[in-house]
């Protein structure tokens, strides 16, 4: 037999991971399945060192669409790049595993996620994360795992394991978990308001429920795994140094430096100092082995920085720029800085600012999705740009980076939440984040600056929301937590934990652990200072734009929605798009729906509201007793047809035309007369008779005349008749 499967329960549903089939020439390699969704893992190490000084992992999702029986949409009809939920599924494992690789190790490694079959209910976003931990663990590759991942919903008041795609439309929770035997790592949220206690519990139960997944790798490693191959661990030619390194540092001020407010002239203050030590030990830069000495002795004053960086906050509640740890840095907010935008604000926080801006559309705008869901289109678009002088770079500027996905998908998600529905708004909404500086959390700036474009420009948003990035520092059983933490304290801290809501509860949030694990009490306490973070900044908001503007933007343009009979669908769009084109020449875009919602699109109101009386005018449906200021457009032998209104005429028989008898139309009425008619009933297939309305009553109605044998018009007049009634 070739390969072998292991299998256990996740939620409702059996997970069978096999291994020993499938891709044999790689170093791990696992095919899993949940439900009918499957997907192929590999992992990969290069045998020598990089000579790169940082980690260097990639993690690809591959999306194959034969998985769900497509074919790819686009020009080539294959495959491009990853899509954005691929990427968001890299990333999703690309953080659960990272932090496991050990210290020190330089080997390119490579981890790959092919899904090659989706169902629509079992979302292979986190399957990948068990794949890889699992394919990671078989492997030879140095790797402190396994680790397990799980989404969470609540459906009907009770967790629920990995959720089907319906039972999602169901929950109020989209939440992912990762983590190991004895901690939470990761977690990613979406949710509807949720309470913090409602989060907390979601998290326990999914780590909880992850631990089965968690023994299966653990079996597999032990029954099929590989030996880990030794890598040549990095000298740490700093150790020694610290110490000295240290009182030098403390003398020379390095307490005040650290404490410097704005982020250059604390940069400035703390490399003048460690120059100035390192000059001490190496006066001449260009003697033999200067450069590798010099090094090391940066190294080791980086280490100073971050021990002493870390004391002042557990020791003193003091951190790198002043503050104490539960203080917002101080928030200054313009509305509408744009003249022309629909809607536009900027939010600054301390050292970082972001320009926020919403742009209103039409339906053809939404987005097209071209992806293994079932969704088709998006019609909200949140997109975060990055540029490299919101840090004072200079880099090469390409497309989107992963990061700027990912940042903007949490963005994306804590606003959604407050959306109006199509129905009750019907545009296509994009909001651009441009972080204009940046030194912690411009993706919560997003949020903020996102929400406020929002309100400037009338979109009625249920509440507003904001966004917070919290920080942790802990050493042994002493931990402190930070509101609204710096660049720098995201890099030198144990936790990145950014949270967003309303005044009523998160509506996403995003966590990264950097160390062995969180207890529940810190997850607790870190919730509920981000709330009086959150509440503050709402308050700050509320200063400038306390709800949305009562109308539209001046600049937005104006949708108008009408209800039509979808049989008269045909009426508007006209024979072969005749009609449509002349209402759009008036300047506006249409769309029509099946169920007959007509949407009419213009920059101008008026033009809209002229197309919109147009249409109404096209399809509107004659009821029997209206009366009408006709135009004869049309004399026959048996009457005259009437135009009531444009696109409407009614038949007028010439029975119906005078007391007296009428020997010939033209004798009453010539084309382009104008009179007053009545209906008097309208037929099965809207064909409209009519009379005068001033003989009603003194003549008999046509109905209750006898019909005409044989033939004739639908009047009962036979065929070729030219006098009126019998």
């Amino acid at each position: 037999m070739i390969g072998k499967t292991y299998t256990t329960m996740l939620g409702e549903r059996e997970l069978s991971i096999e291994t020993g089939k499938l891709a044999k020439l790689v170093s791990g390699s696992v095919t899993l399945r949940y439900g009918d969704t499957m997907l192929l893992v590999t992992a990969q190490a290069r045998d020598d060192k990089s000579t790169l000084d940082f980690l260097p992992l990639t993690v690809e999702f591959e999306e194959r669409h034969y998985a769900v029986g497509k074919i790819p949409g686009s020009f080539h009809r294959r495959e491009g790049r990853p899509g954005e939920k691929a990427i968001l599924g890299a990333r999703i494992t690309d953080r659960q595993i990272r932090p496991l690789f050990p210290k020190g190790y330089r080997h390119e490694t490579q981890v790959i996620i092919t899904v090659i079959s989706a169902d629509g209910q079992n979302a292979p976003d986190v399957l990948g994360p068990v794949g890889a931990s699992a394919a990671l663990s078989l492997s030879d590759i140095p790797w402190a795992g396994p680790t397990a991942c799980v989404r969470v919903g609540q459906v009907d008041g009770q967790y629920v394991i990995n959720p089907t795609a319906e039972q999602l439309t169901r929950s109020p929770m989209d939440l992912v978990v990762a983590g190991t035997r004895d901690a939470v790592m990761m977690v990613e949220a979406g949710a509807q308001n949720a309470s913090e206690d409602d989060l907390v519990g979601a998290i326990e139960f999914a780590h909880a429920e992850m631990q089965g997944v968690i023994s299966l790798i653990e079996t597999m490693r032990e029954e099929m795994g590989q030996e880990k191959f030794n890598f040549l661990e990095e000298t740490d030619l700093t150790t020694d140094l610290v110490p000295e390194l240290t009182e030098k540092a403390k003398a020379g001020g390095l307490k005040d430096a650290l404490l410097t407010v704005k982020k250059k002239d604390r940069s400035a203050r703390t490399k003048a100092l460690r120059d100035g030590i390192i000059a001490g030990y190496e006066p001449d830069p260009d003697a033999d082995g200067a450069k590798e000495r010099i090094t090391a002795l940066k190294n080791a004053f980086n280490k100073v920085e971050k021990q002493e960086l870390r004391r002042l906050i557990l020791e003193d509640d003091l951190r790198a720029d002043g503050r104490d740890s539960k203080t917002v840095r101080p928030i200054w907010i313009e509305a509408r800085p744009l003249p022309r935008a629909h809607g536009s604000a900027i939010f600054t926080r301390g050292e970082t600012q972001v320009l926020g801006v919403t742009t209103l559309g039409t339906e053809r705008d939404e987005i097209l999705v071209d992806d293994l869901s079932a969704e088709d289109n998006d019609k909200f678009l949140l997109h975060y740009n990055f540029p490299p002088y919101s840090t004072g770079e200079v880099k090469r500027m390409g497309g989107q980076s992963r990061r700027e996905i990912g940042h903007g998908n949490l963005a994306k998600r804590a606003i959604r939440a407050v959306l109006p529905s199509f129905e009750e708004f019907p545009y296509v909404i994009r909001i651009v984040g441009e972080v204009l500086e940046s030194n912690g959390s411009s993706s919560m700036a997003t949020v903020c600056a996102g929400t406020l474009s929002l309100m400037d420009a009338g979109v009625p948003i249920k509440a507003p929301v904001a966004g917070v990035a919290m920080g942790l520092v802990m050493e042994g059983d002493k931990y402190r937590v930070l509101t609204d933490i710096l660049g720098l304290e995201d890099a030198l801290g144990d936790m990145d934990f950014k949270v967003c809501g309303t005044a009523e509860g998160v509506t996403a949030l995003q966590m990264d652990i950097k160390v062995g694990g969180i207890t529940p009490q810190i997850m607790r306490e870190a919730l509920a200072q981000a709330r009086d973070g959150r509440l503050h900044i709402l308050g700050k908001m509320a200063e400038v734009l306390a709800a949305p503007r009562p109308e539209l933007s001046p600049t937005a343009p104006r949708i108008i929605s009408l209800k039509i009979n979808p049989e008269l669908i045909g009426k508007v769009i006209g024979p072969g798009g005749k009609q449509i084109r002349e209402l759009e020449a008036m300047g506006a875009q249409i769309t029509v729906e099946e169920d007959g919602t007509v949407r009419v699109f213009s920059a101008e109101s008026a033009s809209a509201e002229a197309v919109r009386d147009r249409i109404m005018s096209i399809t509107r449906e004659a009821k029997a007793g209206e009366e009408f200021d006709g135009t004869v457009v049309k004399t026959t032998p048996f009457g005259a047809f009437i135009n009531l209104y444009p696109g409407q005429d009614g038949m007028l028989h010439i029975s119906q035309m005078s007391e007296e008898r009428v020997n010939a139309v033209e004798d009453v009425m010539n084309v382009g007369d104008k009179l007053r008619v009545k209906i008097v009933a309208v037929d099965d297939r809207g064909k409209i008779d009519l009379i005068r309305p001033e003989l009603e009553g003194k003549i008999a109605p046509r109905e209750a005349r006898p019909p005409r044998s044989g033939g004739g018009d639908r009047g009962g007049r036979p065929p070729g008749a030219t006098e009126g009634g019998p």
